[in-house]
């Protein structure tokens, strides 16, 4: 049984600036536990995936000054 998770965040982004900053922090934590990810500017929706603590990720999402609205582990 493999301990990777997949987190969905609801997060602020209003323009392309926003959701690059979400991509720079989140390509940083590859290193740390995230395999993949995906944001998305449209739906302000982020998945990722990895072995990553949800707080962690939440920290990191939060650094870029972005508000979190909402988020979850969804598998």
């Amino acid at each position: 049984m493999s301990d990777e998770h997949t987190y969905k965040f609801d997060v602020k982004m209003t323009c392309s600036g926003c959701s690059g900053a979400v991509t720079r922090v989140l390509e940083k934590a590859k290193a740390d536990g995230v395999s993949e990810f995906t944001v998305n500017l449209e739906t302000q929706e982020v998945l990722v995936k990895g072995t990553i603590p949800y707080e962690d990720v939440l920290a990191r999402i939060k650094k870029t000054g972005k508000e979190v609205r909402s988020g979850e582990t969804v598998a």
